[in-house]
């Protein structure tokens, strides 16, 4: 089963568009509970409300050792039917990219990853090839420094487009196995939307909702295709630290029930129900 597979069929399944991002923050979390003991309390409490999960390696690269494992022992640990997305942001040059490609997919086992495409088709390709996995190509990130670089109009077949537009536009062109996807961040919605009528087909993982701001419904109603899918919803510190107490993995389910019932109430009326 392919990533695009997998997502549809969990989508279905739990009825839900939302990714809850799995980003480790011992100055958040609990008291002494441990990073896979963290997560698998959520996971446990919220397997039938995701259509995927996310891990910031960053995350766990920056708690050495632990984290590593934890992670390791995260993907494992998560249903076989929900994907999991690597949030890499990789991007570099050939050779690196395939040592990258094989970290990521072969050896932690993700289902999808995120890349950065600034170094061109080369950096992206060695990821692409791996045809049954999700690659999601930064386009209109959801930080406020993105209007640095992704909005300057560039030229592009005669015409002048913000350069957010031309990377989708390449993005679709290099879809040759159908496993491309954009990541479009939730606080632009009229770039989300206008990236959602030019690419009517492709996944986007829409992060910004919640603590980054984002308004969750222009992010549902432009983000989902004509099925009313494929459309990520991607939120992290507002479900995860909902609580440092004991019963925080009850306060996350909670809060995952509410935003993925509210994700679905502002699907389009016109798109079948998942």
């Amino acid at each position: 089963m392919n990533f695009i597979e997998k997502l549809t069929n969990a989508t279905e399944k739990n009825k839900s568009l939302l990714c809850i991002g799995l980003d480790p923050d011992p100055e958040l979390m609990p008291s002494k509970v441990g990073v896979f003991k963290f997560n698998k309390a959520i996971i446990d409490t919220t397997s039938d409300l995701v259509c995927a999960y996310k891990l910031n390696l960053a995350f766990y690269e920056a708690l050495d050792d632990e984290g590593i494992d934890a992670m390791k022992r995260t993907v494992k640990y998560i249903p076989d039917d929900i994907p999991v997305i690597g949030d890499a942001k990789r991007g570099d040059i050939g050779n690196t990219a395939k040592a990258y490609a094989k970290a990521i997919f072969s050896n932690l086992g993700f289902d999808a990853t995120t890349v950065n495409p600034y170094l061109g088709f080369d950096s992206i390709e060695p990821f692409i090839e791996y045809w049954n996995k999700g690659i999601f190509i930064l386009c209109r990130t959801s930080n406020p420094g993105a209007v640095d670089f992704q909005s300057l109009p560039l030229e592009a077949e005669r015409r002048h487009f913000p350069l957010f537009e031309i990377v989708a536009l390449r993005a679709s062109q290099w879809n040759k196995h159908g496993n491309i996807g954009l990541v479009v961040g939730a606080t632009y919605p009229e770039e989300l939307k206008l990236i959602r009528q030019n690419h009517p087909d492709m996944p986007l993982l829409i992060p910004g909702i919640g603590a980054q701001g984002g308004e969750l419904a222009s992010a549902v109603r432009y983000g989902v295709d004509a099925q009313g899918q494929k459309a990520i919803i991607s939120s992290s510190r507002q479900i995860i630290y909902a609580s440092q107490e004991k019963d925080f993995a009850q306060a996350v389910r909670r809060v995952a029930l509410s935003l993925r019932d509210e994700i679905n109430y502002y699907r389009p009326e016109d798109t079948p129900a998942v």
